[in-house]
């Protein structure tokens, strides 16, 4: 025989019920919304090349450089170098705000991984950067980067990069493969003080040294430059240094 209830007691019984149902109904919610929780770190695997996508968000994918003419391709770069530029961003010897707000708090062990990582990237090389300066700027950034300028005291470029301008072990970048618009852009921030590396600066010394005429053929020259296949930063001690250098090792 059923029993009606009816009143308060029936009142009070429909509130238990629906306090009931809210419950089953909110944890059945914290469930799924756990569940879903788990499925998305499952998901996104805690790689290292994961928590890198900041980076390659403006340096491209594996570091090799977008088509904006600005970010640099980092990939391949020698470990050390890659190691004191993002520890020149944190101590602030270089600026842009958004590579300080990445690093201001990274511990050097991280920086140093985050170096090791870019630096064993090796995609391939875009194809050289169309360009058309007049054949003096050709034939004065020729000059520059092979021969250098004894009479305003400019070492050549290949004297610190490199004969094939790849790099060397293990703290000089190699400066092929980089848009025009780059190079121009930081070897003008090393002329005007916005760049500093540990002293003795010895770029900064190079770049005061040279008009803005010269910037811009040493630039357009390098950015007109094949990659060679297979280009790598030589060892060190390949070559001797013309200048002294704090961001490279005495032994190179």
């Amino acid at each position: 025989m059923s029993i009606l209830l009816q009143g308060p007691e029936a009142r009070r019984a429909v509130r238990r019920l629906r306090s009931g149902f809210l419950v089953a109904l909110v944890s059945a919610l914290f469930g799924l919304a756990a569940q879903a929780a788990e499925v998305d770190a499952a998901a996104v695997p805690d790689t290292i090349k994961q928590r890198l996508t900041a980076c390659t968000a403006c340096h491209g994918e594996q570091g090799r450089a977008t088509n904006d003419g600005y970010y640099p391709r980092i990939a391949g770069k020698p470990a050390g170098y890659l190691y004191n530029q993002l520890h020149n961003f944190r101590e602030g010897r270089r600026q842009y705000p958004m590579m300080t707000y990445l690093v201001d708090h990274l511990s050097d062990a991280y920086l140093q991984e985050i170096a090791a990582y870019f630096a064993d990237q090796h995609p391939p090389y875009p194809p050289p950067q169309p360009h058309d300066p007049s054949e003096a700027t050709r034939a004065r950034g020729d000059m520059l980067v092979n021969r250098g300028d004894a009479g305003k005291q400019i070492p050549a470029c290949i004297a610190c990069h490199g004969s094939a301008m790849t790099g060397v072990q293990p703290a000089t970048p190699g400066l092929l493969g980089l848009p025009r618009d780059y190079l121009v852009s930081q070897i003008g921030a090393w002329k005007n003080g916005a760049r500093h590396a540990l002293a003795p600066d010895c770029m900064a010394q190079v770049a005061q040294r040279l008009s803005a005429e010269d910037i811009g053929a040493v630039a357009s020259w390098l950015a007109a430059q094949p990659v060679p296949a297979g280009a790598t930063a030589v060892a060190p001690g390949s070559v001797k240094l013309p200048l002294a250098c704090g961001s490279v090792p005495v032994s190179n």
